[in-house]
């Protein structure tokens, strides 16, 4: 018998965006932030400030009366680096004992809070508003001339900030901005907050939202918000519908990696780690001490950088760290040569200078070489291989780069789908990496408006998306169930007929998945009995290694004998028996017939519960509907 396996599946209606309350998606990084919003199609789009940003700098900076905020506050960090406040999200729940001595530092001073108590504080020289001018009028006496007459010029002063003081600001402006281009108030919001943050840093950042006036919807972890950004709308054509997904966040200020597994469009998580020991600060670290190189040969000024210690130095280092950004994206973007041009570096002296891809990912070779080594780590740690990887995906403007992806490549599956191999990394696309998680807050927030929340049970599953939920807890299964039909003549040792898959290794629990397949019942007339087995099977990577094939030598040339040929080392998945669950048979009457042989079809349904019992159905699907039903329970 053969039989061809189909999945079932139904396609998502599209949903009337303006028959629910206006919410936006904000991802809130340490460095920087995005803003979507929801389209009138029910998908999501990154919208730019009033600055045209949409990477917006998580930067605030007072001068004088004025406060700067996003790209503009970063540009003040060259001049007015000591009332600039950067880095402000990663403080957010931080007792000032807990901050480590090199973060004190990064912008405006942090210091302890003088009212209080280990509460860390920027502090900033700010000037007030002038008071206003006594009333006068024809009717009025004229002040006494030992009256104070009243200052008319603003009053310096010194401001103590919180991080939480700084959050409600800076948030407060992306909302205004969704406000100014939505047109109307945003009634909820779905923030983004990493995978590594307590519950402490959390309510944190749900009070400094909620100071700002901002109704928070949920706190959504990075690697869900991917989650839900790759299994909304179109997918990629190579994409297995159920598959094993990395994703790779390169901020500025660590690197978190998270391995999922999407099962039906559900995703469960299978390990996560963080690593502060590597991210986007240190790419623009070697990109910077490459420029300060080229400018000391050109110039013959010295220059030291990353870290700098003179005042001169410590100011060019700043030119050059904003001057990096644009020459970073020129990079990701382009295969050419980047420029990198900064006027009055140092002493007067202007500098312009180039740098290609090549050498560029020829500095940047030990910041990958890491990556690559963290993302062996975390596979590993999941128990599964490299090969078992269907899909790479990256967040951050430093992931953007092409070079990165290359060094990732090498040791993954030729089939596995990244940005850059179904080209969407730039440009607003399903995997642009500087938009991905701001439109994957949009769309949780469009799901979490549209829930019912009538009866008990609606309300217990919108309370499902709150922090601390007992479904965060899932279990899942940790071997691949499906159907054997026995065949006679099958090589011995291998599984010994042909294999339908029906639920993958890392499915969340409870589960339920239905296939259905055409069966060849042969010739002749009457009913036939069909049967087939339940397996758990194991999964796994076969590694063979092979010698390349001999070189075709010219006439007269002789083979190196010294030289020692690298083996060729390529990988199989392999599918193996483990634990025969049950087996079921059904006679089958027989629907149609091609080519003077019999073909019925067959639809198998698994229910797998969070306690590990199982319970198969099966029936023949004809023209007249399901036939006879047959079942059977087993504990998997």
């Amino acid at each position: 018998m053969t039989s061809t396996p189909r999945q079932n599946g139904t396609a998502d209606a599209p949903i009337e965006v303006s028959s629910f309350p206006t919410v936006v998606g904000i991802n809130f990084g340490n460095s920087y932030a995005s803003i979507a919003v929801l389209t009138k199609e029910g998908s999501a789009d990154c919208i730019a400030n009033e600055d045209g940003e949409r990477q917006i700098a998580c930067a605030i900076s007072f001068h004088g009366e004025e406060t700067y905020i996003g790209n503009q506050a970063k540009h003040q960090l060259v001049k007015n680096s000591q009332n600039t406040i950067t880095g402000f999200r990663n403080l957010l729940g931080k007792k000032f004992s807990e901050i480590p001595s090199d973060k004190l530092s990064v912008s405006a001073p942090v210091i302890q809070h003088p009212e209080i108590p280990d509460e860390p504080a920027y502090k900033v020289q700010v000037l007030q508003a002038a008071p206003s001018p006594l009333p006068t009028s024809a009717t009025t006496t004229p002040a006494p001339s030992h009256a104070p007459t009243p200052r008319s010029e603003p009053i310096p002063a010194t401001r103590f900030l919180t991080p939480s003081e700084v959050t409600s600001i800076f948030l407060k402006s992306l909302i205004q901005s969704a406000e100014d281009y939505l047109g109307k108030k945003v009634q909820g919001a779905v923030i983004t907050v990493p995978d590594w943050f307590s519950d402490v840093q959390k309510s944190a950042l749900q009070k400094a939202a909620a100071d700002a006036d901002i109704v928070i919807l949920q706190l959504l972890e990075e690697a869900g918000a991917v989650a839900v950004t790759t299994t909304t709308g179109a997918q990629a054509d190579a994409l297995p519908h159920d598959r094993t997904q990395l994703i790779v966040d390169l901020g500025s200020s660590g690197l978190e990696l998270a391995l999922l597994s999407i099962r039906e469009g559900l995703a469960y998580s299978l390990a996560t780690i963080s690593d502060h020991t590597v991210g986007g600060d240190f790419i623009d670290d070697r990109l910077i001490k490459f420029f300060a190189k080229d400018f000391t040969k050109k110039t013959k000024m010295p220059l030291t950088v990353a870290p700098a210690t003179d005042a001169q130095d410590k100011r060019a280092e700043a030119k050059l760290r904003l001057a990096v950004e644009h020459t970073k994206r020129t990079l990701s973007a382009s295969p050419g040569a980047a420029t990198c041009s900064v006027e009055s570096l140092k002493d007067g002296l202007d500098y312009t200078g180039t740098i290609n891809r090549l050498r560029f990912d020829m500095e940047m070779r030990p910041i990958y070489s890491q990556v690559y080594t963290k993302v062996k780590e975390i596979v590993a740690s999941a128990g599964i291989d490299l090969y078992d990887v269907d899909e790479i995906v990256y967040v951050g403007g430093s992931a953007s780069l092409p070079g990165l992806d290359a060094t990732l490549a090498e040791g993954f599956a030729e089939s596995v789908v990244t940005p850059f191999t179904s080209g969407t990394v730039v440009g607003g696309g399903v995997g642009d990496p500087t938009t991905i998680l701001a439109r994957g807050c949009a769309l949780q927030a469009k799901i979490l408006v549209t829930l019912p929340d009538s009866t008990e049970e609606e309300r217990e599953v919108k309370k499902a998306f709150t922090n601390g939920t007992e479904w965060a807890k899932a279990k899942a299964t940790s071997k691949s169930i499906g159907l054997i039909f026995p065949e006679d003549g099958a090589e011995e040792g291998g599984l010994g007929g042909q294999w339908v898959p029906v639920l993958s290794r890392e499915t969340a629990l409870p589960a339920r998945r239905t296939v259905q397949f055409d069966v060849d019942l042969g010739e002749g007339a009457g009913d036939k009995k069909v049967a087939f087995e339940v397996w758990e099977v194991k999964e796994g990577v076969k590694i063979e290694k092979s010698k390349p094939p001999p070189l075709e030598l010219d006439d007269g040339e002789e083979e190196d004998e010294d030289e020692e040929e690298e083996e060729i080392e390529t990988k199989e998945k392999t599918v193996d028996k483990d634990n025969l669950l049950t087996s079921l048979a059904l006679v089958a009457k027989g629907c149609k017939s091609v080519n003077g042989r019999r073909k019925t079809r067959l639809e198998v349904q698994l229910l797998l519960s969070e306690t590990g019992a199982l319970e198969i159905s099966a029936w023949e699907v004809g023209q007249s509907g399901k036939g006879e039903k047959v079942t059977a329970s087993v504990s998997a």
